[in-house]
């Protein structure tokens, strides 16, 4: 068993990277076909390892069937969609043609695989393919199988990276994607994401459930949605690679809601495209199910997103989600339907997130957590006390200074880090905290932070901390204009260092001017309307 993962992705990755580098191919053309080899190679680990396994246990009254492979739950690979036999071609041999046809091999013989796997490798050159077949050869064949969810979880990123404005289109920073799922907490039940993009929430709910020494199969049942063919296929394959089993469709989930979701789910997470535009609301103003505070005026899909997200919990589901920062203070019909949600008693805890964390945008993002549980639970009513989880109470953390810098452009969050913002939350919900001992290493807090947070801890009781987090019932949030910004609750602490940056407030001011110019031409709209109604009345 090699000693170190990490080193087998990072030399891989260098490896497939040098040869995209070389060759005339852009990112978005090289990471699909890249992706269903590391799927291959995983699916013929697998297979290889159960076929030992039959072949030593048959009797000779029977053949060994596909249906015996399957029930062992691995994918059955017909001789011609073996690795082995592509890695022995001749290289002067069609190697883009046999890979696509041992995809379509596959695909016969599996059908939850159908139309999933990729078949466009003869528009590699052939160098490239042979290259890239010796390069994924070099995974030793006694590696754990959960290695090649991390090698394909790996690969996603860095494609992620390298692709800019599409890459966020379907992969969420794994460490935000972490931190979701440990205020959500998964353990068990029916999981859904509208925007499931290439399934990053899918898979940590399952990591979760296994460090919870739970089968993620027997636990959580997986059903998603997204808008683009090829990055819901990209979803499969990665729930493939992970042995999880899902059921992803590919609609668009503004006018379609394929999974009959109003009602459902027990959980729901999600990284939507931020401050869409132009979704027709003609076509969804009557759906009062998926839409139960109505249509927002502005020309901005956030809060479609947020009510799509809210409806599809069931009366006790939780729910997970990214969204631009300029939703948790945006004005007219936005702040209407955010006062209605936050007076149903659902909205339990927001996060705000520091810039960088994305790959295509440098602005900050706030994490949304809704509980519709809390508001029929036995809870008080009011809060009795400082930091007294209640039906009327919101969780505001402020982590943007918690962070780890990966690179000049790029954070994200370690998991010391991940385990104290969860934690925090569940100091606030009275839960137990699995074993986290508080250290403030690594976690960016001042020396009077410090302190209160470690009585805290040692106490199991929550505490308000100036500039980490602060608990407000719901009077205080109405009497900050129902804003549900962390920043105008939290405050700052005394002797917080001075770390201005110039780059990043500019553009925290150029995301309000854009909030502002949205409220503008919405209330020119609405002075039009007036104007239209009074003159027809003359």
């Amino acid at each position: 068993m090699p000693a170190n993962n990490t080193e087998i992705e990072k030399r891989l990755w260098e490896a497939a990277d040098e040869l995209r580098a070389n060759s005339k191919l852009k990112s978005s053309e090289y990471s699909i076909p890249v992706l269903g080899l590391i799927f291959l190679r995983y699916a013929d680990h697998k297979f290889v390892y159960v076929d030992k396994e039959l072949q030593g246990q048959t009797t000779g009254r029977r053949q060994i069937s596909k249906i015996d492979y399957q029930a062992r739950g691995v994918i059955y690979l017909p001789a011609e969609g073996r690795w082995s036999r592509l890695i022995r071609l001749p290289e002067s041999e069609n190697i883009g043609k046999a890979i696509n046809d041992a995809m379509r091999a596959i695909e016969a013989e599996n059908d939850d695989l159908k139309d999933i796997l990729p078949k466009t490798y003869n528009r590699l050159d052939n160098k490239v393919l042979v290259s890239l077949l010796k390069n994924f050869n070099l995974i030793p064949m006694d590696i754990e199988g959960d290695a090649f969810g991390k090698i394909y979880e790996y690969f996603l990123g860095k494609f992620a990276m390298a692709e800019g404005q599409r890459g966020g289109e379907f992969f969420t920073p794994t460490s935000l994607v972490k931190l979701i799922v440990e205020v959500i907490e998964p353990y068990h039940g029916i999981i859904y994401d509208p925007a499931c993009g290439s399934g990053g929430m899918f898979v940590q709910s399952a990591e979760f459930v296994k460090r919870h020494r739970q089968n993620p199969s027997d636990e959580i049942s997986i059903y998603g949605q997204e808008r683009v063919a090829e990055t819901a296929r990209l979803c499969k394959l990665n729930l493939a690679v992970h042995r999880l089993a899902g059921d992803i469709r590919q609609s668009n989930s503004y006018y379609e809601d394929l999974h009959n979701a109003t009602g459902k789910f027990d959980f729901v997470m999600a990284n939507p495209p931020f401050n869409v535009d132009k979704v027709d609301k003609e076509r969804i103003k009557d759906d009062a199910a998926r839409f139960p505070f109505g249509m927002p005026r502005a020309d901005n899909a956030n809060y479609l997103w947020i009510q799509l997200f809210y409806s599809a919990l069931n009366e006790n589901g939780r729910a997970g989600f990214v969204m631009a920062n300029s939703a948790t203070d945006a004005r007219q019909s936005e702040l209407e339907i955010r006062r209605q949600l936050i007076q149903a008693g659902v909205v339990d805890v927001m996060i705000a997130i520091s810039t960088n964390f994305f790959y295509t945008v440098t602005l900050p993002c706030t994490l949304w957590f809704l509980d519709r549980g809390k508001s029929i639970s036995p809870l008080p009513f009011l809060g009795e006390g400082p930091g007294v989880r209640a039906q009327d109470t919101v969780l505001f953390i402020d982590a943007r200074s918690i962070y780890t810098q990966i690179d000049r452009a790029h954070r994200e969050f370690t998991p010391e880090q991940i385990a104290f913002i969860a934690s925090l939350v569940r100091l606030y919900r009275r839960e137990d905290l699995n074993g986290y001992v508080f250290d403030p290493q690594g976690i960016n807090l001042a020396d009077s932070q410090s302190e209160i947070l470690q009585l805290a801890f040692n106490d199991r009781q929550y505490k308000d901390v100036s500039g980490i987090c602060k608990v407000a019932t719901r009077a205080e949030v109405e009497s900050q204009g129902w804003s549900l910004n962390p920043g105008r609750f939290v405050g700052v602490t005394v002797d917080e260092k001075d770390d201005f940056d110039f780059k990043e407030r500019l553009e925290e001011q150029n995301e309000e001017l854009e909030t502002l110019n949205a409220e503008a031409r919405e209330l020119e709209e609405r002075i039009a309307d007036n104007v239209a109604k009074l003159l027809e009345g003359e």
